[in-house]
């Protein structure tokens, strides 16, 4: 069976991102479909349904940290390793591979042991109320307990895709998309194990995915193989890792900082009406959102490896590839939620009142959407090309520079301060899209031409 791998530096360009990036959309969107339904699962217990989703959202904020970190070494070292690979140095992208694991497996202990000790006090901290605070702890420990699958999964299965294996890297979602949907009925409804059965099963679909994910990076199929010799940490590997992943840590663990600084506003200024349109608006940004990053995840490999051979008029045309499909993407989603905002507010909800609601705010709040499709695909373009400070530098500018203080201070300068907080997302998308756009432009040929070993000191 012929790979991708194989002619990542010699076969055509735009096939290639096609044989990449379909399989990391489908990933993407998989995973966010079973995420859905495990919620309207939840939602449909009997007599407890709405306590017990409210205290699964509540722990949605633990959930994004320990993806935050597992995203922190896999997006820090897959790319790392993609470069080496281009470079003709396998043995250092198995070292990179190796010490990813480990680190992995030290991140475990620490978070399993704060988590799990913390959690009724960060809970609270997170809206937990006395009603709803038993069904949040009692799926919270159970998932922190299986977070080493959760960890070992979303961290090491970026090396897949990093080698080309993108259905394989797709296949390990799926299986635990499948295996999920499947348990959490059984378990919920047929065993009477309610909250405690969803967790149960969420962990067990991560598990079987782990277990795939593990013998495929020590069997005879994969180039880079995981070896006992390089699991020992080399402090040089360790803070190139987290000096990439920092960026891509600080974009999903400020994810729930986002979530509350916005819930806080709205419900202030506009009251439940106002924090409900922004739950659905949240899903659909993610309808957005996550296609763009499958997108990006598997036009990743490509970058890097070709960056990493040298071969810099691939590394251009792979991404003006990325950029020109990313601001059509983003371009057609945004035609579409400003000319039928109410169909996709329909979609979550039959309330007259809370669609005609969320078709004003979507309106406003998608109105900058276009412009993600510049900004991320350069954003995730320099974590291709290995370039951690700036890309970590671009992560905080939109989130944490311009949105959150946006959100607390634009309602401060207009009458209408619903719409205030809303308007702060598109400013900050703008503004950010146009930063990171000129920065990329301005330093792409220049990256390319010191090459990735006089870039791995910046």
């Amino acid at each position: 069976m012929e790979h991708e791998k194989n002619n990542m530096g010699t076969g055509s360009v735009k096939k290639l991102f096609v044989q990449l990036a379909i399989p990391a959309v489908v990933a993407q969107v998989i995973n966010l479909l079973y995420n859905i339904v495990d919620r309207i699962y939840i939602g449909r217990i009997e007599g407890v349904g709405a306590s017990a989703l409210t205290g699964v959202g509540v722990f949605v904020p633990i959930m994004m940290l320990i993806t935050a970190f597992a995203m922190l070494v896999g997006a820090g070292g897959a790319p790392r390793a993609a470069i080496a690979m281009g470079q003709g140095d396998n043995k250092a992208a198995e070292k990179i591979m190796g010490n990813c694991f480990s680190m992995l497996l030290v991140l475990t202990v620490v978070l399993t042991i704060v988590f799990y000790a913390a959690a009724p006090t960060l809970l609270s901290w997170f809206g937990a109320s006395e009603a709803t605070l038993p069904y949040a702890l009692e799926y919270g420990r159970i998932y922190v307990l299986g977070s080493v699958f959760v960890l070992m999964v979303m961290g090491m299965n970026m090396f897949i895709t990093a080698q080309g294996f993108a259905k394989f890297s797709m296949l390990t979602t799926v299986i635990g998309a499948v295996i999920n949907i499947i348990l959490d009925p059984i378990l919920i409804f047929g065993f009477k194990m309610g909250v405690a059965g969803a967790a149960i099963a969420t962990i067990f679909s991560q598990a079987v995915s782990a277990i795939w994910v593990l013998r495929f990076l020590v069997g005879n199929k994969t180039t880079l193989k995981l070896r006992k010799e390089n699991l020992p940490l080399d402090m040089k590997v360790v803070s190139q890792v987290l000096g990439l992943g920092v960026s891509t840590f600080v974009m999903i663990s400020t994810e729930s900082l986002l979530a509350i600084s916005f819930n806080s506003s709205l419900a202030r200024y506009g009251g439940d009406i106002a924090v409900g349109a922004m739950t659905i608006i949240t899903s659909i940004t993610q309808l957005v959102n996550m296609p763009l990053t499958g997108m990006c995840q598997g036009c990743q490999p490509l970058i890097s490896y070709n960056y990493g051979a040298g071969l810099k008029d691939r590394v251009k045309e792979a991404f003006r590839t990325l950029f020109t499909v990313g601001v059509i993407y983003a371009t057609v989603f945004w035609v579409m939620l400003m000319f039928i905002p109410q169909f996709f507010a329909g979609i979550f909800t039959p309330d007259v009142e809370l669609i005609a609601y969320t078709t004003w705010a979507l309106r406003i709040y998608m109105l900058g959407i276009f412009s993600v499709g510049f900004q991320v695909t350069c954003q995730q373009s320099f974590m291709a090309l290995g370039q951690a400070k700036i890309s970590l530098l671009l992560a905080c500018l939109r989130k944490i520079i311009l949105l959150i203080p946006l959100i607390f201070i634009l309602p401060l300068f207009m009458q209408n301060k619903v719409f205030g907080v809303f308007v702060a997302e598109p400013v900050s998308d703008i503004i950010a899209a146009i930063v990171t756009t000129a920065m990329f432009f301005k330093n792409f040929n220049k990256i390319l031409d010191n090459g990735p070993s006089q870039n791995a000191k910046a």
